[in-house]
């Protein structure tokens, strides 16, 4: 065996050296060949690019992460693709190397010849064009389609057609162009059928529905643009909502979700508001806290607002953090710093407060740059601040300023953000807003029981030529009356928390069937108003109106002579001073409303008299959804220097003072002819109101119902009646109803039905149980 085996093993030996040694033979002198290659290889010599038409090839290079003379590294090419993918001029781009070459191939996306809108019906092609960001002679690309197509989703969802849909589509044309074409399905759409609150027991649903911007589906829906769903405008609402209980006490407010489920045939949203109210709080403990040691904190104890037994309100916190920074800065404080400490007192539902006042950073407005207003002027925004360069930098004052700028009601968004200055001392305030529409144009209709048919229209501007000035003019009208009013107001006047102002006015009036006369009106009027404290507004006025009437249809001797009298001018001054802390604006049920006015005529003109008036109303809640609402109301004119007063300065009385009687159907009569009324120099009114739900009625319906009983009179005829006329009717008879309502919150408006039953009358007086009114504005 040994011998056999070694010849075999030592030529494997020989063939496995032999191929060893043929392998050194050709690898060694090719190792110096491969390694020269490999270097040169990988060295970028040249960049060719193929195959674009619009884009310059030096415009694709910039976007290469690298460059000839660069080593060709895979990742730098990964980059260099994504850079150019990025740029949205490319459908394809692809980089190959050919030797010391690369080569970049792209193919350009086309470029847009025209966009167009087809289905759209509810929405015109101008609405839509400038919500696209695809336009002519722009780049196309799939994904900007797509996103033009969300925007235009949103602006159909904004009007409540949430089930739209839009496709993009496009056109292939010649020279590498495309046609884009947005086929939209509108839909039908998607109102708000229903507004719910749960929860709520201090208010009612139609209270909370009247704060909200959501108004739900209803007979009119032609009439307003609030019936859609807006995820947006219910965040906003539900704001609204918080804001509105903590100013009336409920301290613990908790608005725990706003829900809104589409029905089952995706026509319509039920908005559910959950509500935790918490208990009602008032105002305990209020003292002032001050680590100022030469501030006086008893000279700050008129700026505070949060009387202790009051009625719990945040917003007078925030006023009267606003009054103690400002009293501390007018005493040589500028920097200082007033923080708010709430104390909760469940047991005794009370809120304890404690101002601490203590020492701020110093540090200084250096400047108040504003970007955005492209309409409204710099000055209507900075008097707004109450602060300018050079001033101590308060940041509870910029906040404060904020919400002022917010509440013109000139912008969509309003953003105050603060940077650093030219020194650690110093900080930059820069105002960010957004402008919105300011004009409206509106239309009134409804109907009324004395005046039947009644309509208006008016155009308003809030943000006059962007001065942040109001103007309006409106014309209003009846089967028995015309008037058209011309009001222009400039709310801070000589840059002062004053509101100034004119009107001029021409009213028409047909009393033929009361009082066999007809009158003209024409005249303006000078308006001065400023707040005295929280809640107390004073308003001043000069008017000048020339009077005329035509009483060819009265027999009556002192309405012939008051024809003979006119027509006639009155110049007079005037005051007004009003006191409102009602909880809801347009439908309380706690508070109470004060008002005083004084008109003396004889300052120029061809009338002398003086002329006082006063109203006060009551809200106060008996049980849950019931108040009772009481109201009294008078006023009386006197001629001055012995003279006597005109019959359109009298008081005409009726209905809308004591339900039951007609228009004028109540006071001083002449007996003869017609039985003219001849108005009287006094007038009182009082009213007791129990207002409540309808049993088995619906809440989110807003229709509730009341019992009342009104007593009141008119008289007083003037000088010459009283001289002239025989048998006059002049008593100071008080006349008395009582009756039945029925409240309903419209969607048009406020409606409402009286049925009064007179108990006691007077002599010629005209009687009218049944009354009926309604507006609306649109």
């Amino acid at each position: 065996m040994d011998h056999d085996f070694n010849p075999i093993r030592a030529l494997a030996c020989r063939l496995l050296l032999g191929v060893f040694a043929a392998f050194l033979i050709v690898s060694v002198p090719a190792i110096p060949f491969v390694g020269s290659g490999a270097a040169q290889a990988q060295t970028v010599r040249t960049i060719a690019v193929v195959g674009n038409r619009r884009v310059e090839p030096e415009t694709v290079k910039s976007y290469l992460e690298f460059g000839p003379g660069d080593p060709y590294d895979p990742a730098l090419v990964n980059a260099s693709l994504r850079a150019l993918f990025e740029t949205g001029l490319f459908a394809d781009v692809t980089i190959e190397r050919q030797g010391g070459t690369v080569v970049v191939t792209v193919q350009e996306n086309p470029v847009v010849a025209q966009v167009a809108f087809e289905g759209n019906s509810e929405v015109d092609d101008q609405t839509l064009a400038g919500e696209v960001r695809l336009k002519s002679r722009a780049v196309y690309t799939r994904a900007r389609a797509l996103a033009d197509s969300q925007r235009i989703l949103d602006v159909y969802r904004r009007q409540g057609r949430f089930a739209a849909s839009v496709e993009p589509q496009i056109i292939q044309l010649g020279q590498n162009r495309v046609n884009v074409v947005y086929e939209i399905v509108e839909g039908e759409k998607t109102t708000v059928q229903a507004i719910t609150f749960v929860g709520n027991r201090a208010f009612s649903d139609s209270q909370l529905r009247d704060i909200i911007t959501t108004s739900q589906s209803g007979w009119f829906d032609f009439l307003s643009g609030t019936n859609v769903y807006d995820p947006d405008r219910v965040n906003l609402d539900k704001e609204l909502l918080r804001q509105y209980y903590l100013r009336n006490g409920y301290a613990d407010i908790s608005i725990t979700s706003a829900q809104a489920e589409l029905d089952r045939d995706g026509r319509g949203f039920y908005i559910t508001f959950v509500i935790d109210e918490g208990p009602r709080y008032t105002f305990g403990r209020v003292e002032v806290e001050n680590s100022l040691p030469e501030l006086n904190p008893a000279t700050l104890q008129g700026e505070i607002l949060t009387l202790s037994g009051a009625t719990f309100d945040a917003s007078r916190i925030e006023k009267s953090v606003e009054k103690l920074t400002l009293a501390t800065a007018e005493q040589g404080f500028p920097f200082a710093r007033v923080r708010p400490r709430v104390d909760r007192d469940p047991v005794n539902q009370q809120i304890n407060l404690t101002y601490a006042i203590d020492e701020g950073q110093r540090v200084y407005i250096e400047r108040i740059d504003i970007f955005g207003n492209e309409r409204t002027k710099d000055y209507v925004l900075r008097r707004e601040f109450r602060l300018v360069e050079g001033d101590a930098f308060n940041p509870l004052m910029v906040n404060r300023a904020e919400k002022r700028i917010k509440a013109l009601g000139f912008f969509k968004k309003v953003e105050v953000r603060r940077r650093p200055g030219s020194s650690r001392d110093r900080v930059i305030l820069e105002l960010q807003v957004e402008e919105q529409p300011t004009g409206e144009l509106s239309f009134g209709a409804g109907y009324s029981s004395a005046e039947g048919v009644i309509g208006d229209i008016g155009v308003t501007e809030r943000n006059l030529f962007g001065n942040g000035q109001f103007l309006r003019l409106k014309l209003a009208g009846s089967l028995e009356r015309f008037q058209i009013d011309l009001s222009f107001t400039e709310p801070r006047f000589l840059d002062r928390n004053l509101s100034a102002g004119f009107d001029l006015f021409h009213k028409e009036v047909d009393q033929t069937g009361e009082s066999g006369f007809k009158s003209t009106k024409t005249g303006g009027a000078l308006r001065l108003g400023f707040p005295l404290a929280e809640n107390l507004w004073v308003n001043t006025r000069y008017t000048l109106t020339r009077d005329d009437i035509d009483a060819e249809n009265s027999s009556s001797l002192a309405i012939q002579q008051a024809e003979q009298d006119s027509p006639y001018t009155t110049s007079a001054l005037g005051l007004t001073i009003q006191y409102d802390q009602r909880n809801h604006p347009r439908n309380p049920n706690r508070g109470w409303y004060a008002q005083a006015s004084v008109d003396v005529a004889g300052v120029g003109g061809d009338t002398r008299y003086v002329r006082v008036g006063g109203e006060l109303r009551g809200y106060y809640p008996l049980f849950e959804g019931v108040t009772l609402v009481g109201r009294a109301i008078g006023g009386h004119i006197e001629g001055l220097g012995g003279e006597d007063v005109r019959l359109l300065d009298l008081y005409f009385k009726g209905g809308e003072t004591i339900r039951g009687f007609a228009r004028s159907g109540i006071g001083p009569r002449d007996p003869s002819g017609n039985r003219d009324a001849l108005g009287g120099q006094t007038f009182w009114s009082t009213t007791a109101e129990v207002r409540f739900p309808l049993p088995l009625v619906p809440s989110e319906l807003g229709m509730t119902a009341a019992v009342f009983a009104d007593a009141g009179a008119v008289f007083g005829a003037s000088d010459f009646a009283r001289a002239n006329i025989t048998n006059l009717i002049d008593d100071e008879t008080v006349r008395t109803s009582v009756g039945l309502s029925l409240l309903w919150n419209s969607p048009v408006g406020p409606v409402r039905f009286d049925y009064a039953f007179p108990l006691t009358t007077g002599e010629g007086d005209e009687e009218q149980p049944f009354r009926f009114g309604a507006s609306t504005k649109f």
